[in-house]
């Protein structure tokens, strides 16, 4: 009897002891989800050349950094959302080569990244997304000359807004089937219905109409390659593509470059420059007015 009571003493501490850390995990998860609040760019940093330096207004009233890079003509704008980790320097890191070939490039910052104001978490990352739609279509740029391009975590933000929006491509890179999902892949022992951020991306991706490149690292360690596997059985139409060895820091590699620049150039073919027209008329001669023949001047 004295065993019994000795091994149900040493499970009830245990559990205890596991109802603990749970608890502690659901009221500080948003921590270890959002490690950069307030890191990156001072007010005092600008962006690189080509960038504007700019803000955004956010629906509940926040102004939040952003950087700009406008298109050239025919070029569609491409709206980067960084990962968890991430902040503005990384992102124009990530998209500068893009800019460089014409490209148009809205980096947006969160909230409680680089010095923004405010808390992150998944609905209030979706406005702060938005918020960069809702300005580049105020300056009268059509939604379907518009790519989203979700990094990691920037997959969730982005697979939102073109669920909501008729945009012109998504692009998911070292994208994840849902938070809880990764959640789960890392840490079994934590239960799913504790993670409060979902982010989705396998519930929403099916109802994204713009053309979709899923793309991944196969040595990704932080979002394993399934994830993108998983994202491409729930919606058949996307382009999947793999880098053999590329781990998270995919998008940071010139090879991401290349291959992400590729599928732009198929999915937004330049238009080929309009033929020079006739040359004018010598001096010398007239047009008659009713076939356009050319007779001499008198």
């Amino acid at each position: 009897m004295r065993f019994v009571s000795i091994l149900l003493w040493l499970l009830g501490g245990m559990l205890a002891l596991y109802l603990l850390v749970m608890g502690a995990f659901y009221i500080f998860q948003r921590a270890f989800y959002y490690p950069a609040p307030g890191a990156g760019l001072t007010l005092a940093d600008g962006p690189g050349p080509g960038f504007q330096d700019m803000s955004l207004t956010t629906s509940d009233g926040l102004v939040l950094r952003a950087f700009y890079h406008p298109a050239r003509p025919g070029r569609p704008t491409l709206v980067f959302f960084h990962g968890n980790g991430g902040d503005l320097t990384g992102s124009e890191m990530a998209t500068r080569a893009f800019a460089e070939q014409g490209y148009g490039v809205l980096l947006p910052e969160y909230r409680g990244y680089g010095g923004n104001p405010g808390t992150p978490n998944e609905q209030d990352l979706y406005r702060d997304g938005a918020a960069g739609l809702y300005w580049l279509e105020n300056n009268r740029m059509p939604i379907g000359d518009i790519v989203l391009i979700g990094n990691s975590l920037g997959s969730g933000i982005a697979t939102e807004l073109a669920k909501r929006k008729k945009v012109g491509g998504l692009i998911l890179v070292s994208g994840f089937v849902s938070l809880p999902h990764v959640v789960a892949q890392h840490y079994p022992y934590i239960p799913t219905f504790l993670v409060r951020d979902r982010y989705d991306n396998r519930a929403k991706i099916g109802r994204v109409s713009a053309p979709i490149l899923l793309y991944h690292g196969t040595a990704d360690t932080v979002v394993p390659v399934s994830n993108s596997r998983v994202l491409k059985k729930a919606q058949p139409a996307a382009t999947f593509a793999l880098e053999r060895g590329a781990g998270h820091d995919l998008m940071f590699s010139p090879v991401a470059t290349r291959r992400i620049s590729a599928w732009l150039r198929d999915t937004f073919p330049v238009p080929p420059p309009s033929p020079p027209g006739p040359p004018p008329p010598d001096p010398g001669t007239s047009l008659d007015r009713h076939d356009g023949s050319v007779s001499n001047a008198p």
